[in-house]
C-alpha cells in the first residue's frame, strides 16, 4: 500500500480489505461523514464541497453520495466521519474502500 494509513486494531479476512486482504489503492483520498450503512460491508459517504460558478464570481455549496466497501475490520457506522480512498472497482457501483474511521460527525447535512 503506497498511502501511509495506520492499521486497524481488529483484523479480519476479507479479501477487499486493503490491510488483511490484496485489494490495492491508488489515486483519490476523500474525507466524508457516513449516512447509510444498511448493505452489507458498504456504506454510503456524504460529501460536501464549494464549487466556484465563474459567471456569478461566488462559491456554491454542493455534495455527493460515494458508495463506498467498508472492511470488517474498520466497521463503520452511520455518522462516523471517514477517510475514503480509491481503488480497483470492487462492484458496479463501488469504487472507494474505507481506510479509516477519523471519529463522530458534529455537523450533519
Amino acid at each position: 500500500m503506497s498511502l501511509s494509513l495506520k492499521k486497524p486494531k481488529k483484523t479480519c479476512n476479507d479479501k477487499n480489505c486493503p490491510f488483511h486482504g490484496s485489494l490495492p489503492v491508488r489515486g483519490n483520498t476523500l474525507e466524508g461523514t457516513v449516512i447509510r450503512a444498511k448493505m452489507d460491508k458498504t456504506v454510503v459517504v456524504l460529501r460536501n464541497y464549494m464549487n466556484y460558478v465563474r459567471k456569478l464570481k461566488r462559491y456554491e455549496r454542493r455534495h455527493s453520495h460515494i458508495p463506498a466497501h467498508s472492511p470488517p475490520c474498520i466497521n463503520a457506522k452511520e455518522g462516523d466521519l471517514v477517510k475514503i480512498v480509491e481503488c480497483r472497482p470492487v462492484s458496479k457501483t463501488v469504487s472507494f474502500v474505507v481506510v479509516e474511521k477519523l471519529g463522530e460527525d458534529k455537523g450533519g447535512r
